[in-house]
């Protein structure tokens, strides 16, 4: 955009209403006289998903015919031009998700047509002043730093159907009654601040989405009793004891298809009386009792971080839409329904994890099965795993760990296209790791997180495993554009994250996220022998290596200090012998490190993130000196040359040498800079000088 040149459209000024530019990969700031064209008539003007920079014009104002402004999508900073005659004729703004600040400009409240206005997830401050408009139906103001109490003339707007107010800074208390005064009212969000509701009286508002998650509400609202027609209700986070009173099977009965009641402290439900729920959240809260079965209409069931016992009945695949069901962090025992298997034509999301199942694994995954993440993690399971999980080829996460599992090592498991976490720890799995196939596909290529600790595991290190980690080194790109790995729900536009616990610098830990950039090897308590494969130091991404607690010989290998993403490594309690490598005291993001109990010598690396670590790092290797331990090193300095000596000359050139070395690669740079951009005005000037 910044190099677009204002007169082109010269031309077309008289005639040019409507300019959308939409995802066009715009770039740059707005030239600052770029409405200042005479005769431009604009009632048109749509530029959103570009990457459009800097300040909104003021020649913006000159554009007195607009109806419609969207530059929704892009990083425009600073504020609003104001001018209180600006856009009399504007119908429709939208400058979603920007960097925007500063108040909202006074044109806003008095434009006579506006109709709706979107300036979500922007950094806008202060007050809403009074709307003295009437015309306005939709008002999204969510995600930006908002504060005060709601303007009056809010409850006056008739035409309003939505209103969206989350995530600011308001305050105050608001008779939810006032919104009967809005009888087109669909769609409420007051979610994330800091206001208080009250309410002893049926309300007779219209509403089908209403959002009141943060809201310091204790109990259920009695309001809620005349929303006949709701069909999503949020009241996650808030602080409502008890059990889900039975007059709320009133509200959206036969409508509502989305509840969110996680994050209180409710202790009882009997049963689910909505019949065409679709989005069940009841996570984290103190429900106990057996697992009522809802509708065959859900979508997603979350009931994660109850108290929740007894066994789950097969009921619950009668739900064949079922997509994303969480059930970990539980009480639930007995066997998993073997009808599991046959649900996974639809099953997407699968959580157990932190229950008491016990038996087997459910031995059948048909063709077309769709799970992407599977988790067993922490129960009492026997096994086996079988080979129809193949079936299941969109495979992300697979989590059996912390069960009774007795087999050999699944090497099958390999050729899953997509799997990229498993974790196998804490079982009673044994056996080599070595691969007998002579096949040349990969194994394991999109894998990051590898975790078989805690296991009887012998034999070498899976040096071909390593080989085929390509997604834990630099040879392919990262194509996720998503920050965690998880499951996006399209009905209800929700997110699902999987969740994993592993060992991080040498302590356990749940991640309920995983991030799409943690990658990790941990091989360590099983009974693995022989040398440290020189190939580990090809995973140039991985950020934790454990393989402690083996019968691991040999030297560290060098290859170690191409890791330049490490961040923790343990390799102790091994036999392994020799120095520690001065490499490793140059890996930029080593915060753990643990070498103790084996057999090394030699003087510690000093400096950079080495002086970081303590004694407890080294204890139990005799032969090792210099800090932290307290054994000192016997260091022999050599005798210095005699002058005139070739000594003295090497030195000169080695000094002559270098000088000339830097010569070269800057002149190299500065080629490589000069190739890669062109000829830079700021180079230029430079060696002009």
């Amino acid at each position: 955009m910044s190099s677009v040149n204002a007169h082109v459209f010269m031309n077309l000024s008289s005639s040019l209403r409507s300019l959308s530019l939409a995802g066009c990969d715009l770039q740059g700031k707005f030239p600052k006289i770029i409405f200042d064209l005479p005769n431009l008539n604009l009632t048109h003007l749509d530029l959103p998903w570009n990457q459009l920079s800097g300040q909104i014009p003021l020649s913006i104002l000159n554009l007195t015919q607009l109806e419609y402004l969207r530059i929704s999508n892009n990083s425009l900073e600073g504020s609003i031009p104001d001018e209180v005659t600006a856009f009399p004729n504007l119908n429709y703004l939208d400058l979603y998700d920007n960097l925007l600040n500063g108040t909202l400009p006074s044109w806003l409240y008095t434009t006579p047509s506006l109709k709706g206005i979107d300036l979500s997830q922007n950094k806008f401050s202060g007050h809403i002043k009074e709307f003295q408009s009437k015309s306005l139906e939709w008002i999204w103001l969510e995600n930006n730093k908002l504060q005060g109490p709601l303007p009056s003339s809010i409850f006056q707007l008739l035409n309003l159907t939505q209103l969206s107010l989350s995530s600011n800074y308001f305050s105050g208390v608001i008779e939810f009654r006032m919104f009967s005064n809005l009888p087109n009212l669909e769609y409420l969000d007051l979610s994330y601040n800091s206001l208080s509701l009250t309410s002893n009286t049926t309300s007779t508002v219209n509403l089908t989405s209403l959002f009141l998650s943060s809201c310091n509400l204790s109990e259920f609202p009695q309001f809620l009793k005349g929303l006949k027609s709701l069909e999503s209700l949020d009241l996650s986070c808030n602080k409502i004891e008890g059990k889900i009173p039975q007059w709320m099977k009133e509200v959206g009965n036969g409508s509502l298809a989305y509840l969110n009641v996680s994050h209180n402290s409710l202790t009882e439900v009997e049963h689910f009386p909505w019949k065409n729920i679709e989005v069940l959240d009841l996570s984290s809260n103190l429900i106990r009792g057996n697992l009522p079965i809802p509708a065959s209409t859900i979508n997603v069931f979350l009931i994660s971080i109850n108290s929740f016992n007894g066994e789950v009945s097969s009921l619950i695949c009668n739900a064949t839409s079922l997509r994303v069901l969480d059930l970990s962090h539980n009480n639930l025992s007995g066997t998993i329904p073997q009808c599991f298997g046959n649900l996974s034509n639809s099953l997407e999301f699968l959580n157990l994890k932190k229950n008491k199942f016990y038996g087997t694994i459910p031995p059948t995954f048909p063709e077309g099965c769709q799970l992407t993440n599977f988790n067993l993690d922490g129960n009492l399971l026997e096994g086996p795993l079988t080979p129809s999980i193949l079936n299941c080829i969109g495979l992300e996460v697979l989590d059996l760990g912390n069960n009774k599992i007795n087999d050999t090592f699944p090497h099958w498991l390999g050729s899953l296209p997509y799997l990229q976490v498993l974790v196998l720890k804490s079982n009673h799995m044994h056996g080599s790791l070595c691969v007998n196939s002579s096949k040349s596909s990969p194994f394991f290529s999109k894998i990051k997180i590898f975790d078989l600790s805690s296991n009887y595991f012998s034999g070498p290190l899976p040096v071909r495993y390593i080989n085929s980690f390509k997604g834990i080194k630099n040879l392919e790109k990262i194509g996720s554009t998503m920050s965690y790995m998880g499951v996006y729900d399209r009905n209800d536009g929700g997110f699902y994250t999987y969740s994993i616990g592993f060992v991080m610098k040498g302590q356990d830990r749940e991640l309920l996220k995983i991030f799409t950039m943690w990658m990790i090897i941990d091989l360590s308590n099983n009974q693995f022998e022989g040398g440290i494969p020189k190939v580990i130091g090809k995973l140039n991404l991985l950020k934790g290596l454990n393989l402690s607690h083996n019968n691991l010989n040999g030297a560290i290998p060098t290859s170690i200090g191409n890791l330049t993403s490490l961040e923790w490594l343990d390799l102790s309690s091994n036999r392994l012998s020799g120095t520690i490598p001065n490499r490793l005291a140059d890996l930029p993001f080593l915060s753990s490190f643990n070498v103790s109990e084996n057999q090394l010598h030699g003087q510690i690396p000093q400096g950079k993130q080495f002086n970081t670590f303590g004694n407890e790092s080294y204890e139990g290797n005799k032969g090792l000196c210099g800090f932290p331990v307290s054994k000192g090193c016997n260091i022999i300095e050599p005798p210095p040359p005699k002058e005139g000596s070739k000594s003295n000359i090497t030195f000169g050139w080695k000094v002559v040498l270098i000088g000339y070395g830097c010569r070269v690669v800057f002149g190299m740079s500065l080629g490589y800079v000069v190739f890669q951009t062109g000829k830079p005005k700021w180079l230029v000037n430079l060696v002009e000088i």
